[in-house]
């Protein structure tokens, strides 16, 4: 009982950082579009924004992964945290797009090596599949959570104090976090039992690695669906002169699904394939439903986040179990890269086809496709080790 004391208080820092830096980055969900466009920006201005951001995230998710391998965690936890804040401030002072363009393309890639840092960092503290999914859970409650409350707090923000404050609050807050993490966080060595594969993660082995490449291309699918929602929900303030307030309240409504998924802490002791599988599964049939038959959009977004929640802590868990603990770092920063190239894609081709078709279609063609291409191959990979074992 004292060690399993312990062990809750050593995560206290970490789960409690990675919760703050959810809480502060959703709170911007609801204001950038709008701030953006207050500069004049298009949709199309807009989209390529994003799809910079999400670039510059990528880069930094690849270049983050061996350096957190080499140098330790803390540093590019506790950095990027004082940069970011900086930059946030930065945006309050900002006087057209084109110096917002640059501006959010920086701090996505301050951002890019806090993620992979912070999730190897997390993965340490396990010794096997279940304790790594309940981690990954806990985790994913928190952030939840925050998620849930942030864009309400944003788009109330915003109404209390306008734009520019509203920035400067974020990066204050930034930094704040950044002094807390500086003063409570500490390294940790990694007690995970080595995995099945044991081997090092590269670019090279995404594409080699059957296993790799059906769980890196779930991630993508996914977070497709969640670019083209983060893009659109916020876009009704420009479109349809829906308040701030109004579109933190539908991301509250994804946020609360994905809180109710996680809470299910018994789903960790099934396979991670089965859970992200199922997952992918039901947030195409819900996008199906919210375009197709036009069905009520804070139910939808419900179950569209309900089965994101099933998604996202089963991939982390393969990705532990595919990948030696030397290397959860690249794995990560991988799984980071995946991530944000979903973001960049989803952003950059919804800002172009939304005034011809709707995006929630095209994202549904993406899920269903990546699913089938996974399932398939799923099914491929178990049949010849079947044949192998008789």
């Amino acid at each position: 009982m004292k060690k399993l004391r312990q062990a809750a208080v050593e995560k206290l820092p970490i789960f409690l950082i990675m919760f703050l830096i959810s809480l502060i980055m959703s709170i911007e969900s609801p204001v950038f579009t709008p701030f953006a466009a207050g500069f004049g920006a298009t949709s199309i201005l807009i989209g390529m924004m994003l799809s910079f951001g999400s670039m510059s995230d990528l880069v930094g998710n690849l270049m983050a992964g061996p350096l957190v391998d080499r140098f330790g965690k803390k540093l590019f936890i506790i950095l990027p945290l004082f940069v970011s804040g900086g930059l946030f401030i930065a945006h309050g002072f900002v006087s057209n797009s084109r110096e917002l363009f640059f501006l959010h393309g920086l701090n996505e890639f301050a951002m890019a090596f806090l993620i992979p840092a912070a999730f190897t960092l997390l993965s340490g503290y396990a010794k096997n599949r279940r304790q790594q999914g309940k981690n990954m859970a806990i985790n994913g409650i928190l952030t939840t959570i925050a998620s849930i409350l942030a864009p309400v707090i944003g788009g109330q923000l915003v109404v209390w104090i306008g734009y520019v404050n509203t920035y400067f609050f974020i990066g204050a807050s930034m930094i704040l976090t950044g002094l807390y993490g500086l003063s409570f966080l500490k390294e940790r060595h990694f007690i995970v039992k080595e995995p099945r594969g044991g081997e090092q993660v590269s670019l090279m082995r995404v594409f080699t690695t059957p296993e790799l490449k059906l769980i890196y291309l779930t991630g993508f699918a996914v977070m497709y669906i969640h670019g083209v929602i983060a893009y659109e929900i916020p876009y009704l303030t420009v479109e349809k002169g829906v308040s701030t307030l109004n579109t933190g309240q539908l991301f509250s409504f994804m946020g609360l699904g994905t809180f109710l998924a996680l809470s299910l802490f018994f789903v960790n002791r099934f396979d991670p394939f089965k859970r992200f599988i199922t997952g992918l599964t039901g947030m195409n049939i819900s996008l199906f439903l919210l375009f197709g038959l036009s069905l009520s959009m804070p139910v939808m977004l419900f179950c569209v986040g309900f089965f994101f929640g099933l998604v996202m802590p089963a991939i982390a868990t393969a990705i532990t179990e595919s990948v030696s603990s030397k290397y959860h770092g690249r794995a990560f920063g991988v799984m980071s890269a995946v991530y944000s190239l979903g973001i960049i894609i989803s952003s950059f081709i919804t800002g172009v086809i939304r005034e011809m078709i709707s995006p929630y279609f095209i994202a549904f063609v993406v899920g269903m496709f990546i699913l089938t291409y996974v399932g398939y191959s799923k099914l491929n990979m178990t049949s010849v080790v079947r044949q192998k074992a008789s």
